[in-house]
Formats: C-alpha cells, structure tokens, sequence
C-alpha cells in the first residue's frame, strides 16, 4: 500500500514538473500582449514623418532624416504637439506658442506654451513647431516647465531638434526657418492648458 502511494507520489511529482513551464510561457504571452498594446498608444516612424512633412510643408525626405534621429535616440512617441510659435520682448526675449496635443484614440487637445528666445525680439518671428512626446501617459505629465538637455541640439535637414525632459517625460521639439534661431538657446519650454503672458 505504502509503494503504490508511492508510485502515485512520484507520478504526480513528474507531471507537475512537466507542467510547470506552462505558467512562464502565459506570463511571456501577457507581455507580448502589453507590447502590443503600448505599440497601439504609440506613433510609427512612418505616421510621424507623414503628418511633420504635411504640416511643415517641406519635402518627405528632408522630414524623414530629422525623425529617423530622433527616433533612433528616443524610440516611438505616445503624443505629438504640432502648432504655430512667435517671440517678443517683455523683460526678456520669449517665444509664444500655441497648437494641439495629438494622441491615439483621445480627442484633440489645445494647448499653449512659451520659453526664452535669443534678445529681444518685437514681433515678426514666427514658425511652426512640431513635437514629439515621450512617455506621457496622461495628458497633466505635460503642463510643466522643461529644461533643455545640454548638448542635445540637432540641425537636420533644415530641420532643429532640442531634447527637453522633466520627470520621465521628453520633449523633442522640431522648427523650420526662422523658428530656428529661437530653438537653439531655449533654456526651457512650459506647456500649459490656457494661455499665459507672463514670462517667468
């Protein structure tokens, strides 16, 4: 009696052996299946290089080698920002912006944001910025102060690049033309839900 419960001891003991990879292999499932649906929340290469180069009016290509970079150092954005900018002077030289926050299965979102520029610039600087966010997750991550990350200033085609980050979050912001002397000193950019001319 002893032997056969034996038997069956070790019988069980071999089949739950066997299973065990069983609950290892679901766990790989479920993170391909978050893979998935983080892939779902983010834009493509190709999604952002087609609304930039629309919205800036310049040719695919030139668009594309300004977005291969900065995906090749920041990965598939979950949010874009894409709108119009001008400086003025008020104490110190500031750009002004304003446009909507782009996000995949949320409604558009306007949104506002100002930061330094270079001297005092009155009126008559204006450009298109288009930027693309990172890990921003709910819409408040964004309406806060960026500071810009030293030497990470990029001309590309036409095209400057300056990664901002703050708490997890990145911001790549993308001007053409005379956007761009604007985007090369910027200390900071702060996004916020309703337009404010204060400059500090």
């Amino acid at each position: 009696m002893k032997r056969r419960e034996l038997m069956h001891g070790l019988l069980l003991g071999a089949l739950a052996a066997g299973m065990s990879p069983l609950p290892a292999f679901a766990d790989e499932e479920d993170r391909e299946s978050d893979k998935s649906g983080d892939l779902d929340e983010t834009f493509s290469e190709n999604e952002i290089t087609r609304s930039a180069a629309d919205f800036f009016g310049i040719a695919t290509e030139a668009t594309a080698k300004a977005v291969q970079r900065v995906f090749r150092d920041q990965g598939r954005p979950d949010a874009y920002v894409k709108g119009d900018e001008g400086s003025g002077a008020f104490v110190v030289g500031l750009r002004y912006g304003s446009g909507w926050l782009i996000r995949k299965n949320h409604e558009p979102k306007k949104v506002y944001w100002r930061g330094p520029s270079i001297g005092f610039d009155v009126g008559g600087n204006a450009s298109k910025v288009f930027t693309l966010v990172y890990n921003l997750k709910t819409e408040k991550r964004l309406y806060h102060r960026f500071p810009g990350v030293e030497g990470s200033y990029y001309f590309i085609a036409g095209i400057g690049v300056l990664y901002m980050r703050r708490s997890g979050v990145t911001i790549a912001p993308m001007r053409t033309g005379v956007g761009l002397r604007a985007g090369v000193n910027a200390q900071y950019q702060e996004f916020t839900e309703t337009r404010d001319w204060f400059p500090l």
